[in-house]
Order: C-alpha cells, then structure tokens, then sequence
C-alpha cells in the first residue's frame, strides 16, 4: 500500500472491524485503506452529529490551544484562516469577539472557493489534519495559501510507537483516516516547504 503522503510503500499495520490501517517507515504514519474510507454523503452526515456550540465553555476550552497561539503570535491586523471549520467555528466566534479577521473555508459547511484565492499570516486546523484524503496534495495547498513568514496551526492527536492501537479512542472515528507521528511533521516541513515546526502537546506549528 502506497503512502498517501509520502508515496513509499506501506506495510500492514493492525486490523480494527475490517478497517485495515498501514505503517510508513519513510514518514511513520499510520493511514486506513482507502476502501475503508466513508463515502462524501456518510462523512458530511457523520459532521451534522457534532455537537459544535460555539458558546460552550466546554468546546471553547477544547479550541483554546490554538486560539491562544492566534493571540500570541498575531494581532487583529494580521489575515487568518479557519480551515476545516466544520457546521460552527468556534476558533472562529473567539478571535472574532477580539476583533481578529479570520474567514473561514469548510468543504461541507462553508465552501467559499474564493477565500482559497487569497493568502494569511495564519491558518489554523483544529481537529481537521486526520481527516484528510490527500495529505500531501493538502499540506501543499495550506503552505501555498500562507504569506511567507506565516504560520500553520494544527492539532491532532498523535501517534506513537509505545501508543497501544488497539485501545487508542483516535483511530474508532471512521472519518479519521491518516495518523502522525511527531517524525511525520519533520517529513512534512522538509518535503513541503516550511522552514520549522515546534510542536506543543498536541499542537503543531508550521512556519511558512
């Protein structure tokens, strides 16, 4: 199987009820098979059933990792983008109560194609980098989409060689389809294009 990253082939990895995941010893990801993945109508479907309260403290408290670098690293003059905002941003609700530009693009919930024609001082991904198809094709279009000097802002979970797969909750969400391991990020911004990253719990930060 062929590395939807990287392009090296994969080896079997683990079996969880038929859905069958790879290892890449280039990249070190963990991926499902593509034959596993949700069709476009189940995944959309599967996005309705979040419960994305922008006023909950509780999803509020969830985002504020990446909210917080937002306010760290940048000021309401700065340009950003939510990408992958899902039915309601709440990344969005928080830095827009602080007077931050930020638009936001989601393929289901909010496809504006044309805020894909502009470029931002920052991008943040909340809970949004597992879920892509294409890995490589999409880190390509988020590093295009930042001005030099700016800065991506994932979280995710992460991977790990002592992470038990059998247990870890990360991979029994069927529309989690691509894993990363913290090697997987150093591939990314050597292969993509970044010039850094650090990463901070389950944050990572790509400088562009």
């Amino acid at each position: 199987m062929k590395c939807p990253l990287c392009s090296s082939p994969s080896n079997h990895f683990y079996t969880h009820q038929h859905r069958e995941f790879y290892f890449c010893t280039n990249c070190f990801s963990v991926f499902l098979d593509d034959k596993n993945y949700l069709s476009e109508a189940e995944e959309k479907k599967h996005y309705e059933f979040h419960n994305n309260d922008v006023n909950d403290k509780g999803y509020q408290q969830f985002a504020s990792p990446i909210v917080n670098r937002v306010l760290k690293d940048f000021s309401s003059k700065h340009s950003g983008l939510d990408f992958g905002s899902g039915t309601n941003s709440v990344i969005v609700k928080l830095l827009k109560d602080k007077n931050y530009n930020i638009v936001e693009y989601d393929p289901f919930f909010s496809n504006q194609p044309e805020v894909l024609e502009k470029r931002y001082d920052y991008i943040t991904c909340c809970e949004v980098i597992e879920h892509f198809h294409h890995p490589f094709e999409e880190f390509k279009k988020l590093h295009q989409l930042l001005k030099p000097g700016g800065k991506l802002i994932c979280m995710t979970d992460f991977f790990s060689e002592t992470q038990n797969f059998d247990t870890w909750y990360y991979k029994n969400d069927h529309s989690h389809v691509f894993f990363y391991h913290p090697k997987t990020m150093e591939w990314i911004t050597k292969n993509i294009g970044f010039s850094s990253f650090t990463i901070e719990g389950r944050v990572t930060v790509f400088v562009r």
